[in-house]
């Protein structure tokens, strides 16, 4: 479609005017980072999969009553979404100890934890994305306390869906962060889940072999990245089950 305003260019997705008030186009960009940007590349195909997936994620939350910004796909990079005022935090749900997680508390990766732990990061690039909490969050004015009972509502809805579906494909879930947006409707407010699901923002590893299937393939140099997503896509049915992966370009 023809390109409008921009409006933001993230490290993974590209915002414009929609064609419609209160409506943005979200482009999904080929840009792969880890470790807040320090490492870059560009992968052919990377965005193309995202889009595909968020669209998969987004609609199957809405056939289950969570409310999202999602509103349709456009193309193979671009979909419509509802503009939304974003809270600034990172709702980060973990199953599985992983990551940050496993190294902070010293916990092997991959156990399993007692229940799903509900970790919320305030969004600033500069400074890390720091973990916060819910005293933080109430002291900064960054959300209410009902928004947080309705974000942790929120955040573990998708975590049940999420799960099960995964499970339903070989795939273990082992965390994954959300976004979340204020919606207006007149005087009225609600949230919905903004931003993107997809492997970018997921650990995924195959239940019987552990094998990676997320952006840790990237940060870890454990493989490509394309393959990785393109597994998931076909699991899932977004891909035809013929189809053969995208083989990655890399560009420095």
């Amino acid at each position: 479609m023809a390109r409008r305003k921009k409006i933001y260019e993230g490290k993974a997705k590209t915002l414009y005017e929609g064609p419609e008030p209160g409506t943005i186009v979200q482009y999904f960009k080929d840009d792969a980072t880890a470790f807040n940007a320090q490492k870059k590349d560009v992968i052919e195909g990377k965005g193309v999969l995202n889009n595909l997936l968020s669209e998969y994620f987004m609609l199957g939350l809405i056939n289950i009553g969570v409310p999202t910004h999602f509103l349709r796909r456009l193309n193979m990079r671009e979909q419509l979404v509802r503009s939304c005022e974003i809270i600034p935090l990172e709702i980060i749900v973990r199953n599985f100890a992983a990551g940050s997680l496993a190294t902070r508390l010293g916990i092997e990766e991959g156990t399993q934890l007692p229940r799903p732990v509900v970790e919320y990061c305030y969004k600033d690039d500069k400074l890390g994305d720091p973990l916060v909490t819910e005293e933080h969050i109430a002291a900064f004015g960054w959300a209410t306390q009902q928004d947080m009972d309705d974000i942790l509502s929120l955040a573990l809805r998708v975590n049940d869906f999420l799960a099960g579906v995964m499970y339903g494909v070989g795939i273990k879930l082992i965390d994954f962060k959300i976004e979340i947006g204020r919606v207006y409707e007149g005087d009225y407010q609600r949230l919905v889940v903004a931003d993107e699901i997809s492997p970018d923002s997921c650990r995924l590893w195959d239940i019987q072999t552990g094998q990676k299937l997320d952006k840790d393939v990237f940060r870890r140099d454990l493989g490509s990245l394309t393959d990785a997503y393109t597994e998931v896509a076909r699991r899932l049915g977004v891909l035809p089950k013929t189809t053969t992966p995208i083989k990655p370009t890399l560009i420095n």
